[in-house]
This record gives structure tokens, C-alpha cells and sequence, in this order.
């Protein structure tokens, strides 16, 4: 073992080990051990050498299609996130179930059917805001779906050849050797089949045990205060028709619907069967995340008609809190007598007032000093409410322009041909993303602004680093080193090869990238194939599922880094939930493939 591969390993398990043990942001520990791997100095045959990597072997990542494609996935996102169409897929694909194995069955069905045929990686980007939005309106920890979520891509991946890069790059090495047949489109499919349903079986009876519960920090900073907001279901709403229940107006996270006007007729309490009508006026209480997402729920409107006065389109504003002063000219005036939009050119849409519940129409609500306003104004409104003597505090909200929800149709048909663009084989999957991204900013789906705030640098900086240690593993021999030795350690019997070139993949994927790490076991499959005299493609279909059946680490697969962040794991959350899934998949390839595919021929 040379010294180049010691230091490798030594910062590998470092990395793993802060991870694991410590809070530190993961960019700052992969960059962190990247640099290691570029400025230490290490002795060598010809003298001291300073790092086992170049920095353009270091940063060879970063330029990687896969990053930058999913860089322009997150523009995507944005698109469909800002035009309300992630609602539709929400409620389209995901529904209401009544419980959290409904809810774990109604993420990942979906989920893998999709990734079967689609490459998981968009289909996991796309999932991941509608996810956390179903997630708060159940009620349940974004944390126990987000997890799911990325495992179902993964296992329904590894149903067809096109299901995942992991096996496009074994089937383009397979067709790179004259000896062995092409690899038919479902042919992985006997074996990733019977382990996307098995692991979801398990994922479904013991998910809510093992998965973590990571929302307690964001329960402590709910705000306790509660707004009131009047909504109301225009014409042609697509509401109409349904009860409170069906409209998903019950049991909001965080608030409540008080009240129904119809006319002259009041109706209060609401019941969850009451049919909702066009002309409705809907009166809500809740916390400001609650008012927030009512503001952008397709098929309501703010009943006030100052939103449609003001000057600035509604795509560019947001909403900001501010807090009436004891001097303000708003103190014992109501909103509509005091001209606010006239003094501030921006529309209350929701008071609060802390201790007590108003129940009124907004522009008649009298308001104290202490109350505290939901404004929609332009993103100036803070600096012209801080140059004023009428408010003690102004705050914007993130994430709060209103949706645009007439531009949700070309927002999926933008994703519908991005996808088929890529299926089709028109263009690579990082062109597609990128002419994707492009229609979403030049068509108005969101913003330029909007789509540089939606790419998460840190995510993009974990992958790039993550590619750099593959390459530290690559080149100095590590990655060899560690498939050897598992190799060795299983004997001569074709099933005990078998299980060993799916752990030997299985650990590489863990610690570099799956397709780095199947694309360096090919050569060692064939290798053990050959020894022995056997059908090289069983062990073959060792290397795809053992690539695939990352769910042990984050690092390991994309999707999994995707939710990591998001979902506020920690390393260990992994291990715990997904190291009994890997060894089932495990279990599965080893006893499945040599009846789907002989060793020998007969």
C-alpha cells in the first residue's frame, strides 16, 4: 500500500467521520478535505510532491454535466414552484392520505414508477418542494418523506436500463466489448423489480421507525401569533364545487378556516363537508407560514381589491410584516380610511394582533399600536417604510411572491419536453435542462432574479467535492486497493463472487460517485468472470444494482445529496434507515440474478 493511498483513505474517513459525529455544514467538510487532497505534501518516488491531486484534477467536478445539469434543474424548479404548477403535481400525484404509511406509499409509488422511465435525478428535483408543501399540510416532518422520496428513485432506477446513469454507463461499457451481447432494455428488470417492491414493503412497515424526525427546531420558532385573512373563490375557481375537505381548507398547518360569507348568510363553525361556490368570502386564522401559503393557493384571491391597484405587477412583489408604531397616522384609523396604499403603495391583506382574534373585513379593521400588518407591496416597500415614523419594524418574507398560476400549463409543458427531449435522445440530459431552464426565465415562469436565488450553491459544491474524492480515489489506487480486498475475502464459489463484486460496488458508490464506482468494477467483474469461466453478465448485473443500492451514505447517490439538505439529516440518519435496504438488495441480487442469469450455460 503506498502512502498516496493511506492519505487518501485517512482524509475519506475523516470526511465520513465529521460528517457523521459532528454539525459541520457539509460543503465546508468536503471542501475541507478536497483541499487536504490538493495541498499536503506527500512523499513519492521521485521526491516530495505537493498533493495527490492537481487542481484541475481537483476541480474536475465542478465541470461535470451532472453538476451543471442540476444547477439548471433547480431554475426549473423554480419555474414550477413560482406558477403554482408543483401544486398541481402535488395534488395530482400525491392526494390526502389519512396516515404516514399512506403518505410514504403516495411519495414513493409515484416516484419510482417515474424514475423507471425517466432519469431520477429531475424527477427527484421536481418532487422535493411539492413534497415539503404536501409534507406541511399533513402535518408530518418533511424529514420523513424527503428520504423516501430519494430511495424510491433510486429503486425504481434500477427497473429498466434508461432508469438511471448508473446503468446507461454499464450498458455502454457492455457494448464497448465484441464478447458480450447488448443489454435489452428490461433486462435489469428481473432483478430491480423484486427490490423496489421488497424494499418498499420494508420502507412502508418500519419507515416509521427508522426514518428521523428532524422538524422539532422548526416547531419552536412557530410563531404564535395569529393573522386574519380574508380570501375569496372567483369565478371559474377552481375550488368550486368541492367541499372544505377536498379543497385541502382543513386542517391547516398552523391555521384555520373561521368563517363563510355567502351573500348575506354566515356560516360558522365550517363543516369539513360544506360545499364551496364561486362569490365565496373565506375567513382564515393562522401564523404567518400558514397565511403565506393560503396567499398562493391556486383558486383564491385576496379579497381586498387593493392588491389589483397597485402600480407594480404582481409576479415582482412579496410580503413583508410590519408593525404599527404608537405615533403612526394607522393608530385608531382602519386600513381603508387611511389610504394605506395611497401613503405606502402597498395592500394589508392580514392583521394580527397578538392575544386576540379580529374578525373583520380588512379594510374595516381599526387598527392599534402593536398591530402587526401583511403587506403586499414591491421590494421597496421596506426602505419607504423605514424612512417613516409609522412602523417599528418591517421584515420581508422569503419565498412569498404571490403565485402565477395562469403560467402553471407552460410551465409543465416546458418540463414535459425537457423530459422527452432527453427520453427521445434529442439532446443530453444537461442540454435539455439548460434549454428548460432558459424557456422558464425568457417565458416569465419566473424570474431572472428568482432563478439565480433558487440554484443551492451548497448542494452543487457538495457533489463537485464529492467528484473530486472519486477522482483521489482513482487515481492514487485506493479504489482498486478496497475492491481487491473484498474480493479476496469471499472465496471462489460464483454466488460468494457474485455477493462480492455487489459489495465491493456497493462500498465504492458509498465513497465516490455510483458511476465512477461501476464504471472501476466493470473491469474487475469481468475480471472475476473470467476466472472462473462464467457468464460475465451476471456479475455485470452485480455492478448496476451494487451502483445503484446506495442508500447507506448521502455521498453516495445524487438524489440523496439533493434531499440531504433539505430534509436537515445528519449522516447517521442514513446509515440507520438505509443499511438494512442496501443488504436486502443485496440479498435479492445475489439470490435472483443466477436464476434470471445463469452462471453456466446448460
Amino acid at each position: 500500500m503506498t502512502v498516496a493511498i493511506v492519505f487518501v483513505l485517512c482524509v475519506l474517513v475523516a470526511v465520513l467521520l465529521l460528517l457523521a459525529l459532528t454539525r459541520i455544514a457539509p460543503d465546508a467538510v468536503f471542501m475541507a478535505g478536497l483541499t487536504a487532497l490538493m495541498a499536503v505534501p506527500l512523499p513519492g518516488d521521485d521526491g516530495w510532491q505537493v498533493g495527490v491531486l492537481s487542481v484541475g484534477e481537483a476541480v474536475r467536478g465542478f465541470a461535470n454535466p451532472g453538476v451543471i445539469a442540476i444547477a439548471a434543474l433547480f431554475v426549473v424548479v423554480a419555474g414550477l414552484r413560482d406558477t403554482g404548477a408543483i401544486d398541481w403535481i402535488a395534488s395530482g400525484l400525491l392526494g390526502r392520505p389519512r396516515g404516514e404509511r399512506g403518505a410514504l406509499l403516495r411519495v414513493m409509488a409515484p416516484v419510482a414508477g417515474l424514475s423507471a422511465f425517466l432519469n431520477n435525478t429531475p424527477v427527484v428535483a421536481m418532487m422535493i418542494p411539492a413534497v415539503q408543501d404536501w409534507a406541511k399540510r399533513l402535518k408530518l416532518p418533511p424529514s420523513r418523506l424527503l428520504m423516501p422520496l430519494s430511495y424510491a428513485a433510486i429503486l425504481g432506477g434500477t427497473c429498466s436500463l434508461i432508469g438511471t446513469s448508473t446503468n446507461l454507463v454499464v450498458a455502454g461499457l457492455v457494448l464497448s466489448h465484441d464478447s458480450m451481447a447488448p443489454l435489452g432494455m428490461f433486462d435489469i428488470t428481473w432483478i430491480g423489480l423484486p427490490s423496489a417492491l421488497l424494499c418498499g414493503a420494508v420502507l412502508l412497515w418500519l419507515g416509521p421507525y427508522l426514518l428521523p424526525d428532524r422538524s422539532s427546531q422548526e416547531r419552536s420558532l412557530a410563531d404564535p401569533r395569529e393573522y386574519t385573512l380574508e380570501l375569496l373563490l372567483p369565478a371559474g375557481s377552481a375550488l368550486a364545487g368541492q367541499t372544505v375537505d377536498q379543497a385541502g381548507l382543513r386542517n391547516l398547518p398552523g391555521g384555520f378556516l373561521i368563517q363563510v360569507e355567502r351573500g348575506d348568510d354566515l356560516v360558522a363553525p365550517v363543516a369539513p363537508d360544506y360545499v364551496l361556490r364561486a362569490g365565496d368570502r373565506l375567513l382564515f386564522a393562522g401564523i404567518v407560514d400558514s397565511i403565506r401559503d393560503l396567499v398562493q393557493t391556486r383558486g383564491l384571491v385576496v379579497a381586498t381589491d387593493q392588491v389589483f391597484k397597485l402600480d407594480s405587477p404582481r409576479h415582482r412583489r412579496r410580503l413583508f410584516e410590519a408593525v404599527v408604531a404608537p405615533t403612526s397616522v394607522l393608530s385608531g384609523a382602519s386600513v381603508r380610511s387611511a389610504s394605506f396604499r395611497n401613503r405606502f403603495d402597498g395592500a394589508v391583506i392580514a392583521v394580527a394582533r397578538n392575544g386576540a382574534r379580529v374578525r373583520a373585513k380588512i379594510g374595516d379593521i381599526p387598527l392599534h399600536p402593536g398591530d402587526l400588518l401583511l403587506v403586499e407591496a414591491d421590494p421597496g416597500f421596506d426602505v419607504r417604510a423605514g424612512r417613516s415614523n409609522d412602523f417599528l419594524l418591517v421584515r420581508s418574507l422569503e419565498d412569498s411572491t404571490p403565485r402565477r398560476h395562469s403560467r402553471a400549463p407552460l410551465a409543465l409543458a416546458i418540463l414535459v419536453a425537457m423530459v422527452a427531449m432527453t427520453m427521445l435522445g434529442i439532446y443530453p440530459m444537461l442540454v435539455s435542462a439548460l434549454v428548460a431552464a432558459t424557456a422558464m426565465v425568457a417565458s416569465r415562469c419566473c424570474t431572472l432574479t428568482d432563478a439565480r436565488r433558487s440554484i443551492d450553491w451548497s448542494i452543487l459544491t457538495v457533489i463537485g467535492a464529492s467528484l473530486g474524492l472519486g477522482v483521489a480515489m482513482e487515481q492514487s489506487g485506493a479504489a482498486i486497493w478496497l475492491a481487491d480486498g473484498v474480493m479476496h475475502s469471499f472465496g471462489q464459489s460464483p454466488r460468494a463472487l457474485l455477493a462480492a463484486v455487489f459489495v465491493a460496488t456497493a462500498l465504492l458508490t458509498s465513497a465516490i460517485s455510483n458511476n465512477a464506482a461501476v464504471a472501476l468494477m466493470f473491469s474487475v467483474a469481468l475480471a472475476t468472470a473470467h476466472s472462473i469461466s462464467a457468464d460475465p453478465l451476471p456479475f455485470v448485473i452485480g455492478v448496476m444494482m451494487g451502483g445503484s443500492a446506495c442508500f447507506a451514505t448521502p455521498i453516495g447517490y445524487q438524489t440523496n445529496l439533493m434531499v440531504y439538505g433539505p430534509g436537515g439529516y445528519r449522516f447517521g440518519d442514513f446509515l440507520r434507515a438505509g443499511l438494512p435496504l442496501t443488504l436486502l438488495v443485496g440479498c435479492v441480487t445475489v439470490i435472483l440474478t443466477p436464476l434470471a442469469f445463469p452462471f453456466f450455460a446448460a
